[in-house]
C-alpha cells in the first residue's frame, strides 16, 4: 500500500467526517431490508449510509448508473467538480457528492424558497452527469467503506449561489416549468417542497373552519396537519421517513399558531378579511369581464360598419 494511497484515504476521511452531518443515520450493507438506524461510528462500517439528517441538507448526491460513472462525474466540471466520488469497482457505477458550506433547512416554513432552489440545483447536477432520475437521495455509498473506490476531488465546499451560476453557465439548470412535473414533485427534495406546499394550503383552509383560537383548537389543528402530512407522504412512490414528516407537520403548525395573521387576528376578524378579499376579487373579475365584453362588442361593430361602408 503506497504512501500516496494512505495519504489520500486520510484526507478523504478527515474531510468527509467534517462534512457529514447525521448523528444516528440509517445504514445497511447489501440487503436494503436490513436498513436500521445506528450510531455514527457503527454506520460508517456499513456500505450504504444516510446522506443527510432529517432537518438539513448539505450533501447533494447524484447516482451515475454507467460503467464510466467516474469519468461522467468529472468530465466538463472543472469549475464545479464533485467533492467526492464513491465508485463500485465491479461495474463503474458511482455516487458523486457536492457539499454545501451552509446546510439548507427542510423543516422551516419561512425558508421554503431556498429549499426549492436546492431541489432545482440537485436536478441540475443530475442533468450535468446524466444521473439516475429515480434516485431519491436518501442513501448513498459510504465513501469511507472499503467496498468502494473513493476519491476526494475537492476539499472546498460550495455556496448554493455558486453552484447555480456554474450550472446556468453549463446550461444544466432546469427551467421553472420543470417544478410542475410529476417526477420533480415526487423524487428527492421535491417531496419536501410538495409536502410543504400542499399541507400548508390545506391547513390554512382548516384554520378558517375552526370556531376560535383556543388551545383546544390548536390541538385540533395540530392533529389535522399531522394526519394530512402523512396522507400526502403516502402518495409518494418513495415516501419520506416518518420522523421527517412529523417534523414538517410540527413546523407548519408552529408557524400558523405563532406567526400567521390568520391565527393572531382571531376567527371573526379572519372570516371578515376572507369575505372582503373574495368580494374584491369578485368585483375585479366582474369589471374585467364587463370590459372584455365591451371590447368584443366594439370590435364586432367596427367590423360590421366596415363591411357596410365597403358595399
Amino acid at each position: 500500500m503506497s504512501n500516496e494511497y494512505v495519504q489520500g484515504t486520510l484526507e478523504l476521511t478527515r474531510a468527509f467526517d467534517g462534512w457529514w452531518l447525521p448523528q444516528r443515520p440509517l445504514c445497511c450493507d447489501d440487503d436494503y431490508s436490513q436498513l436500521v438506524r445506528r450510531s455514527r461510528i457503527d454506520a460508517l462500517r456499513c456500505k450504504h449510509i444516510e446522506a443527510n439528517p432529517a432537518a438539513q441538507v448539505n450533501m447533494l448526491v447524484v447516482d451515475v448508473d454507467s460503467s464510466e460513472g467516474r469519468l461522467m462525474s468529472l468530465w466538463g466540471h472543472r469549475d464545479m467538480p464533485p467533492n467526492f466520488i464513491a465508485e463500485n469497482p465491479a461495474n463503474g457505477h458511482c455516487h458523486a457528492g457536492w457539499v454545501l458550506t451552509e446546510p439548507v433547512c427542510r423543516t422551516d416554513m419561512a425558508r421554503l424558497k431556498p429549499l426549492k432552489l436546492l431541489h432545482a440545483v440537485t436536478e441540475g447536477l443530475r442533468r450535468s452527469v446524466d444521473g439516475d432520475e429515480g434516485y431519491s437521495g436518501l442513501l448513498m455509498k459510504n465513501p469511507l467503506s472499503d467496498a468502494w473506490d473513493s476519491d476526494l476531488c475537492r476539499e472546498d465546499t460550495y455556496d448554493l449561489p455558486d453552484l447555480v451560476a456554474a450550472l446556468e453557465a453549463h446550461g444544466d439548470m432546469p427551467p421553472k416549468s420543470w417544478t410542475r412535473t410529476k417526477r420533480a414533485r415526487e423524487v428527492g427534495v421535491g417531496r419536501n417542497c410538495t409536502l410543504f406546499d400542499e399541507a400548508r394550503t390545506l391547513a390554512y383552509r382548516e384554520v378558517r373552519r375552526l370556531p376560535d383560537r383556543t388551545p383546544a383548537s390548536s390541538d385540533l389543528l395540530r392533529e389535522y396537519v399531522r394526519r394530512t402530512c402523512h396522507e400526502i407522504n403516502a402518495s409518494f412512490p418513495d415516501p419520506l421517513p416518518v420522523r421527517e414528516v412529523n417534523d414538517t407537520a410540527k413546523s407548519i403548525h408552529k408557524w400558523i399558531t405563532t406567526r400567521s395573521r390568520m391565527w393572531r387576528d382571531g376567527a371573526v376578524a379572519n372570516a371578515a378579511t376572507f369575505v372582503a378579499i373574495q368580494s374584491a376579487r369578485g368585483r375585479k373579475g366582474g369589471k374585467a369581464s364587463g370590459e372584455a365584453r365591451q371590447n368584443a362588442f366594439e370590435e364586432k361593430f367596427a367590423q360590421y360598419a366596415q363591411e357596410v361602408l365597403g358595399q
